[in-house]
């Protein structure tokens, strides 16, 4: 695989600037490639190296992380799963949930197994863990995923040593980490600019402030949107219960920020409210602080599934979105969140 001859044909094609840190971060893909799926170059020029299975890419937001492990992962010709951690996980816990209802004690041995059959490389993008019960789970997982000669790749805004940091009981994280850094190539791409912020200028769906003006072009957007549309009463159900939006217009949701944020919903019920959107309303953006942590956190989880799921926002908030502020403890998860939001409010995104 000669990547880095495809990836510059493919920033040419793309009309993309050619970075010469991303350059180097292809050509270290292009040796963890040869390295696990080329045996004859194993063979000839990498006898006693030990490879790694897991490339771990970390940089700040909007560096082109994603950008560069899309096309590698593009680029496989080997079976392969691109997924979100949230759904990833979602899925695990109900395969041993299952299990265990069946006196099956051997879930998490059977669930890795599935997942060797039907996939030989794993991409998880923006790789984070808030979860305390996905952290307490991820060592004997992925020990068990590497041992199956499982491959990973994953792009991050956290160094390994700084995953879930301050997070609860994060002594029992800790076994996780180690397994990481020791099957993990851990690189770093290191760019001043944030793309999505400066590509994404046309911000004409996130309105602020909540005003007259806001609520005008907010509300004729969405009658626009959902024109020739039939309203109905959505009801969703995750594992019994029951999630009510009042405001549904085949595909066409609006809802205010207290809804999905200002109660206990988790990835889940993210995951359940995007399958059924295609384009969502948000109205009451607040401002963010320590008296708000809750919900700024589920918001970024939020955001997370809505930007995998690509889909369009528009968005009401009390402040501009170069503006908003964060709780001290997330300021660099939400970092990522607002970069988002640049794109998925643009007028490019569609």
């Amino acid at each position: 695989m000669n990547l880095r001859k495809s990836y510059l044909k493919h920033c040419k094609y793309k009309d993309l600037e050619i970075n010469e840190n991303q350059i180097k971060i292809v050509q270290k893909l292009s040796e963890y490639y040869n390295l696990n799926f080329n045996q004859s170059f194993i063979k000839k020029l990498i006898k006693n190296k030990k490879n790694k299975l897991g490339f771990y890419l970390v940089g700040d937001v909007g560096v082109g992380k994603t950008m560069i492990l899309n096309f590698f992962f593009e680029s496989l010709k080997e079976k392969k799963s691109r997924l979100h951690f949230n759904e990833f996980m979602v899925e695990f816990h109900d395969f041993i949930f299952e299990n265990k209802k069946k006196g099956n004690d051997k879930g998490l041995e059977k669930f890795v197994k599935n997942l060797s059959d039907k996939t030989k490389i794993l991409y998880f993008d923006e790789f984070q863990v808030t979860n305390i019960v996905d952290a307490m789970i991820l060592g004997k997982l992925f020990e068990r995923i590497f041992n199956e000669n499982i491959k990973v790749i994953f792009s991050s805004n956290t160094n390994i040593k700084d995953l879930y940091k301050n997070g609860l009981q994060r002594d029992q994280f800790i076994p996780f980490l180690n397994i990481l850094k020791n099957n993990c190539s851990e690189l770093e791409l290191n760019i001043e600019e944030d793309y999505r912020a400066t590509k994404n200028t046309n911000l004409t769906r996130f309105l602020s402030p909540i005003d007259n003006l806001s609520n005008f072009k907010f509300n004729k957007s969405f009658r626009k949107a959902t024109k020739n549309k039939k309203q109905t009463t959505k009801t969703l159900d995750v594992k019994g219960r029951k999630l009510v939006f009042e405001n549904f217009h085949e595909g066409v949701l609006k809802v205010s920020f207290d809804e999905i944020c200002n109660r206990n919903l988790g990835s889940e019920d993210y995951i359940k409210i995007a399958n059924e959107s295609d384009f969502i309303f948000i109205e009451n953006l607040p401002k963010f602080n320590e008296s708000n942590f809750n919900q700024q956190q589920r918001f970024i989880t939020f955001i997370d599934i809505i930007y995998e799921k690509k889909i369009p926002l528009m968005i009401k908030s009390e402040v501009e979105l170069n503006s908003l502020d964060s709780s001290n403890s997330i300021k660099k998860p939400f970092k990522r969140t607002v970069s988002r939001l640049y794109e998925l409010t643009s007028q490019n995104f569609n």
